[in-house]
């Protein structure tokens, strides 16, 4: 396998910045184990039949985690594949900022609008076992995905999934409202990757990328509880769009960067 890692890793330099990590991911879920299991174990045994065939999808394009199946997210690792938007590191920014926000009670109702496989509201519950919560999606395949994954993980009892529109139809207040809603612009240059194979309505949102963030900032205050706050993902250019969107509409705002120092994130109470 040693030979078979390179030789990928130098095929992926132009299809991936982590090339070594993509190779060593798909080897790994070729032999049916880990990662760590991969390079602690495996390394001088023979390549499994079906490496090629899974280095042939990478340099197509395809998403690791649509060929492997899964994605790590925070604590936990989520099923996911096509129709659902895959996890991303720079959304645990709204965890971390969730947990200084909490940092002396627990979130006891949480919220996650355009939740795709679940992502925010399963790690924000793995997080807090004393909370429940509800997630919101245009996406029946997504939601698909959404509870599969809340039935692995156990946090079933205690997450619920709901087809529609943003806060269309909800009721009553939340102590934590999550959100990574779609924030490209229709014009912006996308990698293939994810142009070709993640869904459009989990990306594209109008021209400047904000049409979601106007559908969802003034719902807000009706729905947040005394003391609760809303986090919402942003386009690293948008901190100064939705925040002056956000006191529009009487919120105070609070601004939240990711590991690369680019706005992430946007607190809103």
């Amino acid at each position: 396998m040693r030979s078979a890692l390179a030789e990928a890793t130098r095929l992926l330099t132009n299809i991936t910045p982590t090339p070594r990590l993509d190779a060593e991911l798909l080897m790994a879920h070729a032999l049916g184990t880990t990662r760590d299991d991969l390079l602690l174990r495996h390394l001088d045994a023979a390549t499994p039949a079906g490496f090629p065939a899974l280095l042939q999808r990478r340099l197509a394009h395809e998403p690791v985690a649509y060929i492997t199946g899964t994605r790590a997210f925070w604590t936990i690792d989520l099923e996911v594949g096509p129709g659902a938007l895959i996890p991303r590191p720079d959304s645990e920014t709204l965890l971390e900022a969730a947990l200084e926000h909490f940092a002396r009670r627990t979130p006891r109702t949480i919220l996650d609008l355009g939740t795709g496989p679940g992502t925010l509201l399963l790690a924000a519950l793995d997080q807090w076992p004393d909370a429940e919560g509800l997630g919101i999606d245009a996406s029946e395949p997504a939601l698909v995905y959404a509870r599969r994954n809340a039935e692995r993980l156990g946090l079933a009892p205690r997450a619920a999934f709901r087809l529609g529109d943003w806060t269309g139809g909800l009721a009553g207040q939340f102590d934590l409202i999550l959100a990574n809603p779609p924030y490209i612009g229709t014009r912006e240059a996308l990698p293939r990757e994810v142009r070709d194979h993640e869904p459009a309505s989990a990306l594209f949102a109008g021209a400047d990328g904000l049409d979601d963030y106007r559908r969802i900032v003034p719902a807000l205050p009706g729905l947040l509880a005394p003391g609760g706050c809303a986090l919402l993902e942003i386009g690293w250019t948008q901190a100064e769009a939705v925040c002056a969107l956000a006191a529009q509409h009487g919120l105070a705002t609070q601004l939240y960067r990711d590991l690369g120092d680019r706005p992430r994130a946007v607190r809103l109470t």
